[in-house]
């Protein structure tokens, strides 16, 4: 199970074993040792629990967090995934996720290997007949692949002049060579002709409806462009609330 254990802070402010604290516009904020890009904040709803967020606003608004826990380091079973959240990670993903430079070389790779193995660690697959794990796969549930882990994007497309899908997944875990990510660290897919171009220019992003924000590996991990995005979404959102 995850329990990666938070850096002590250094910080004068607060002194707890299990967040870091770092210095952001003169003011001290927490975040997650291994995530420094997810904030800590108590959750006002709850004594005991913590909003994790992507946002370093203070007093933050539960709608936009990625979800509370109940203790910190965050575990699979401590952390209430916000669907609010998850709604608006799902919508950024499917308008912007053919545009990460990663996800744009994994498709470029997938058309220039004709569907071989990846020397990232992602294997692309045709379109029809695609690999699913079976009964053995123990954990999370939902669409498949072959072995562990998750990295930005791998997948199943095909070659041989065809085309088929990569997938858009956590960066917590990369997987092995030649495999694809567990299905709790897939986001979601994208359609790619036999040239290595998105389908209908956006890929026509298909959420997974397998991906879970923490699992053993750790929690949410976006590439640094996705991320951008996100958060780009999430300040919006936060603006129409302060109206």
């Amino acid at each position: 199970m995850f329990a990666r254990v938070l850096r002590s802070s250094t910080a004068p402010a607060l002194s707890r074993p299990h967040i870091a604290r770092v210095s952001l516009r003169g003011r001290w904020v927490s975040t997650l040792q291994d995530n420094p890009h997810i904030y800590v904040f108590p959750d006002e709803r709850s004594l005991s629990n913590h909003l994790l967020t992507l946002l370093p606003t203070s007093l933050p608004n539960a709608d936009l967090a990625i979800g509370s826990t109940s203790q910190l380091p965050p575990t699979p079973d401590s952390l209430l995934e916000n669907p609010k959240f998850l709604s608006v990670l799902h919508s950024v993903l499917a308008r912007h996720a053919h545009e990460d430079p990663y996800v744009i070389s994994q498709a470029q790779a997938m058309a220039s290997t004709s569907g071989s193995s990846l020397g990232s660690g992602g294997a692309f697959f045709p379109q029809k007949g695609q690999r699913r794990r079976g009964s053995g796969y123990g954990g999370g549930g939902g669409a498949g692949g072959d072995g562990a882990g998750g990295a930005s994007a791998q997948g199943g497309a095909g070659g041989g002049g065809r085309g088929g899908f990569i997938h858009v997944s956590d960066s917590r875990s990369p997987p092995d060579y030649g495999r694809i990510a567990w299905p709790e660290d897939i986001f979601g897919s994208l359609e790619v002709d036999a040239e290595g171009n998105f389908v209908d220019g956006t890929g026509n992003y298909q959420n997974s409806g397998s991906y879970r924000v923490i699992t053993r590996d750790g929690i949410l991990g976006l590439s640094p462009f996705l991320r951008e995005r996100v958060v780009e979404r999430l300040k919006e959102e936060e603006s129409k609330l302060h109206r």
